[in-house]
């Protein structure tokens, strides 16, 4: 049975400043997408849109500020709103975690329409050139989750060999024996509890690093490679996102503060939805609104 490797969440120690491993994934994330950026401006439908190196630079300095402004109102509105409203002043200790994607991803949709309406182009036509820079920083970031040790997955039984033990988990591993202790006891686990003081878990970091970033990097990648509709490389990346997410939902552990909700479903699987949802329409509407696209005349 695999054990979580236990790293040093911090990655480098100068004095009194320390470096986090999930910090560390931020900046890998950033230069990933500068490192794409850079490539997809040889595309010739890109050229011929008028992007350079100068307005990708621009652009990643918006999704950065969007990621980050974002990705953390979204956790304080979604996750802990009741919290944070009695706390308020806590919504500024970044440093203590806590960032939602979903949040993440309307804030970077609200910094690329400021930075469309800045260089007056549309819209989706940006979101199309940053959609297949995203999969990548997402699969650092759950790196990052990964390395720390958190967002663990739900319990699995003794025979899936690739499942991990979390120490980190201990807490809540010991919860699950005292809620089901007939399961327990008549599939082993409470036996393995006994022994290692944690239970078996699904390493979801890694399913999401895969999905989430390997697969929908590939899928995403490829397709923008051809001349698509304006709006469509964007749908691609909702919809993909969107049903790699609901999938390993069933597989990670709910947040311990909100559990499952309607359906059985978590909180990140109903905040997927939507964005399946929003995909799809604009994928039909892209592709019968605009059934042929050819290249814009490049301009001088």
């Amino acid at each position: 049975m695999l054990v979580h490797p236990q790293f040093d969440p911090i990655a480098l120690q100068l004095g009194p400043l320390a470096v986090h491993w999930y910090g560390l994934m931020y900046l890998v994330a950033f230069f990933a997408a500068i490192g794409l950026g850079r490539w997809r401006l040889h595309l010739p439908q890109i050229i011929a849109q008028g992007w350079n190196a100068k307005a990708l630079d621009d652009l990643m300095f918006y999704a950065v500020l969007g990621t980050i402004v974002g990705g953390r109102l979204g956790y304080v509105l979604f996750y802990k709103a009741s919290y944070y409203w009695a706390h308020p002043l806590d919504i500024f200790k970044v440093w203590e975690g806590g960032m939602s994607f979903h949040g993440g991803f309307v804030g970077v949709s609200f910094a690329l329409f400021l930075f469309a309406r800045q260089h007056q182009r549309r819209w989706l036509e940006v979101s199309d050139f940053m959609a297949p820079l995203v999969p990548a920083g997402l699969a650092a970031g759950r790196l990052g989750n990964f390395i720390n040790g958190e967002l663990w997955g739900r319990v699995t039984t003794p025979d899936t060999w690739w499942a991990m033990l979390f120490p980190q988990a201990a807490r809540a591993d010991y919860a699950w024996v005292l809620n089901y202790p007939q399961q327990a006891a008549a599939s082993g686990l409470q036996a393995i509890f006994a022994q290692y003081g944690a239970l078996p878990r699904h390493p979801s970091q890694l399913y999401e690093v895969a999905l989430e970033g390997g697969a929908l990097f590939i899928l995403v990648w490829l397709f923008a490679r051809k001349v698509r509709p304006v709006g469509a490389v964007s749908a691609v990346f909702l919809i993909g996102y969107g049903c790699a997410r609901f999938l390993i939902e069933f597989l990670r552990e709910p947040d311990a503060f909100l559990g499952l909700l309607t359906l059985g479903w978590s909180l990140g699987q109903w905040l997927s939805i939507p964005m399946v949802v929003v995909g799809v329409g604009v994928l039909i509407y892209t592709y019968r609104r605009r059934p042929l696209t050819t290249l814009p005349m490049a301009k001088e």
